[in-house]
């Protein structure tokens, strides 16, 4: 039976297959010390307005101690708070504030590499013969002292850094401040996964896992072939195929690790950022379900904003799954441009609506629920390494990472100060003004929560494609007699839809309508009919 059209077998769903998680960027979240940074008692200060939106849980990324040369992402202790961000003391707070108010609460785990500030880093390059020598990735240069393979880094430049001090090269995938971790040492292996038990045991709900699929790289596997299909908008590090480095099979092992030590505390989730195809990520499931409970697919950043490509990339999505796999879809994060600006401002609500109502479980960027498009960043404010590295390409996430709009005020109300991007607001203005407005895309992504929380046909029915053009996408979703269709419009022109049904949700407005039997959708419209019997 086709994935799409197989019931849940599980009777009762776990609270990561019902609820909305939202992602928080913590610089760019709330301020709460008047340094232009946003920090952890600011996401504690902000909790109420996350309830008020209708999510369930949120996942922070990373607030360790970090010397931030990628922002966060090259850790120096996986088990402590970057000063920046506040102490650990604040963060059992933010947990306890969150927990109190039914909020689950999900960490950034980042297992392939720590900064080289890291002291299991300053002790591994002091000599060859250092105890932790092997809890990095070292290899000698080639007879001319070339790195060791032609693997190029995801920002760029060789993916080996050289060494001065013992005369080797180190792998670093990322930054060269960002060494790559050797997960096939027990000694490594065991400290990085009591570091997940060290915030389990604080009372975290889960992990959203960090880059996975660099691992466990066959360093000596040798150099990668050219990509065909490679255009320089792709980055550098496209131009490979990236055969020896990502998804090798020593991955799994690693990732079932993680799921054991998770799932010796109950009712915590695993989540995996795992990029590539689709064969690519339907094996981070695993065979028996025993890897990631949520492996993420990214296909749908870079699918033209076309009905009919969308739908053709849901089909092959919901066929592909693994029996008793549970999807996740993602539209949006830090790491890529605003979907409003990718879709078009005009379809920002349809796109939200795409989002929360397709089979699974939905993550929301924040800012999405306001409509944030991409901020234009001046050149001497640029931030992000990677934009730094290969200027001019459009690879830099500064836009996607401005501060949260909250108030018309000075600095949104994000910050006493100036903050450390610009302020962008989106284009229906602040938190506070869209709060007020009854037909703001805040409070129709209000509605659209508690519309997915208040039907089980969204958040656990099956997904089944109704309609399929250049410019509609409509399908159904349902859970026993609980049965609603979504319409989109993906263009700026009406679009006539063969659906009939009663209207309970219009991305335009209070649809008057008791009950359509032909549905005319207006330019950029998103309309959700319940057709239950008696709805």
């Amino acid at each position: 039976m086709p994935a799409s059209h197989r019931p849940d077998r599980q009777n009762a769903p776990a609270w990561w297959q019902t609820e909305v998680i939202y992602q928080i960027y913590p610089r760019s979240f709330q301020d709460s010390n008047g340094d232009g940074i946003g920090d952890l008692a600011g996401i504690e200060s902000r909790l109420d307005e996350i309830v008020a939106l209708g999510v369930g849980a949120i996942w922070i990324s990373p607030f360790f101690p970090s010397p931030m040369a990628d922002f966060g992402y090259d850790v120096s202790d996986y088990c402590g708070v970057d000063p920046m961000f506040g102490t650990l003391a604040d963060f059992d707070s933010l947990l306890a504030a969150a927990h109190a108010r039914g909020l689950k609460v999900i960490l950034d785990f980042v297992p392939c590499h720590s900064s080289d500030q890291h002291p299991w880093f300053v002790e591994s390059r002091a000599s060859r013969s250092s105890s932790k020598r092997d809890w990095y990735i070292w290899r000698d240069a080639r007879p001319d002292g070339s790195p060791p393979t032609n693997w190029i880094g995801e920002f760029g430049g060789s993916a080996w850094t050289w060494d001065d001090t013992t005369g080797q090269y180190y792998l670093s995938v990322f930054l060269s401040e960002q060494p790559a971790l050797n997960w096939a040492n027990p000694d490594l292996r065991t400290a990085m996964l009591d570091a997940m038990r060290f915030w389990l045991d604080r009372g975290v709900d889960g992990f959203r896992v960090d880059a996975i699929i660099f691992a466990a790289p066959d360093v000596d596997g040798g150099d990668h072939p050219p990509n065909p299909d490679w255009t320089p908008a792709m980055g550098p590090a496209r131009s490979q195929l990236q055969t020896r480095l990502a998804h090798q099979p020593g991955v799994f092992d690693v990732v079932r690790d993680m799921r054991r030590v998770t799932d010796s505390y109950p009712d915590r989730v695993l989540i995996g950022e795992t990029s590539g195809t689709l064969n690519d990520v339907m094996p981070y499931y695993g065979a028996d379900m025993d890897l990631f409970h949520l492996p993420f697919y990214f296909a749908m950043l870079s699918t033209p904003w076309q009905a009919d490509a969308l739908s053709a990339l849901v089909a092959r999505y919901e066929a592909a799954l693994p029996d008793g796999a549970w999807p996740t879809l993602v539209l949006g994060n830090h790491d890529i441009s605003r979907i409003a600006s990718r879709a078009g401002v005009a379809q920002a609500r349809v796109a939200l609506t795409l989002l929360l109502t397709l089979r699974g479980t939905p993550v929301l960027y924040q800012g999405d629920e306001m409509g944030m498009d991409n901020a234009t960043i001046p050149h001497n404010r640029v931030q992000d390494p990677w934009e730094r590295r290969v200027p001019g390409l459009g690879l830099g996430r500064d836009p996607a990472r401005t501060p949260m709009p909250w108030t018309d005020i000075d600095h949104g109300g994000f910050s006493t100060t100036e903050p450390w991007l610009p302020l962008h607001l989106p284009p229906e203005g602040s938190f506070a003004r869209q709060a007020t407005d009854p037909g703001s895309m805040l409070n129709y992504a209000r509605r659209l929560i508690a519309l997915r929380r208040a039907h089980s046909a969204l958040s656990q029915g099956t997904y089944r494609q109704i309609h399929v053009g250049p410019d509609v996408m409509v399908f159904e979703r349902r859970a026993g007699t609980n049965r609603l269709v979504v319409c989109l419009n993906m263009s700026a022109t009406a679009q006539g839809v063969s659906a009939s049904g009663v209207p309970v949700l219009s991305s335009c407005g209070n649809r008057v309508e008791a009950f359509v039997r032909k549905l005319v959708l207006a330019p950029n419209e998103a309309v959700i009919l319940d057709v239950s019997p008696g709805g």
